[in-house]
């Protein structure tokens, strides 16, 4: 489904990646892990469009993705849910989810599709008519991924989603995940909490200094020495 091939980006003088490579397959949860600076958010903003890569390609359901426009990938099925819980305040939950679908034009859909949300996320049905920045941060980041997921991507960008979140919501946020993965959603994760990263994961990759360091199922790299020395806060 998403193939990224020899990427390179550079921010000025710094380069933040460096030649790397990787694949999401259709159905998966693929997890990009390292520590801060690695380079994760930065490969995620390329593949949106918000950051112009320095070299390499990269190609969604056989198509580049390079030069597009962020509306022009969302609309081909890519959303991306940002780090840090960006809601829009003084605005309703509502307001926010319909913002989700502004690329549909069809009100009777963006009404259905409204509906299977708060099926979803039953917790901002309770809260539609709430002004967003009062919810909790466990429901804002609720509401985030519900809003990306107005656009009925088939592949969704997930960018620390546990972030800063209380442990309960730590646990609901990985379960709405998977939830959305089982119901056909293809899902590439960068995440700081590895462990639960690696354990919803199909595939992982590791990077550091802007390079893939290590790849395998989120099996096998849970028990990776390395990885349990480095990002799992465990000995060998």
């Amino acid at each position: 489904m998403l193939q990224v091939k020899d990427l390179s980006i550079s921010y000025g003088a710094i380069q933040a990646v460096r030649h790397v490579d990787f694949e999401v397959k259709k159905g998966e949860i693929v997890t990009l892990i390292g520590a801060n600076g690695a380079g994760k958010s930065t490969i995620l903003k390329t593949i949106s469009g918000i950051v112009k890569p320095q070299s390499g390609s990269i190609e969604y359901q056989n198509e580049s993705l390079v030069g597009k426009k962020a509306p022009q990938i969302v609309a081909a099925g890519v959303s991306q849910v940002p780090e840090g819980r960006h809601v829009f305040p003084a605005m309703t939950v509502m307001e926010n989810l319909q913002l989700g679908s502004y690329l549909q034009k069809d009100r009777s859909q963006i009404e259905a599709r409204l509906q299977e949300i708060y099926q979803m996320f039953p917790i901002l049905k309770e809260r539609q008519h709430q002004d967003a920045a009062t919810l909790s941060g466990g429901e804002q980041q609720m509401l985030v991924m519900a809003r990306a997921m107005m656009a009925h991507p088939d592949l969704l960008l997930l960018d620390e989603p546990s972030m800063g979140l209380a442990p309960i919501y730590i646990q609901k946020v990985f379960d709405i995940i998977q939830k959305i993965n089982a119901q056909g959603t293809t899902i590439l994760l960068i995440e700081q909490n590895a462990h639960q990263a690696l354990s919803i994961a199909d595939r992982g990759y590791v990077i550091a200094s802007g390079e893939i360091q290590l790849t395998g199922s989120g099996e096998k790299l849970l028990n990776d020495p390395q990885v349990k020395r480095a990002y799992l806060g465990e000995s060998a």
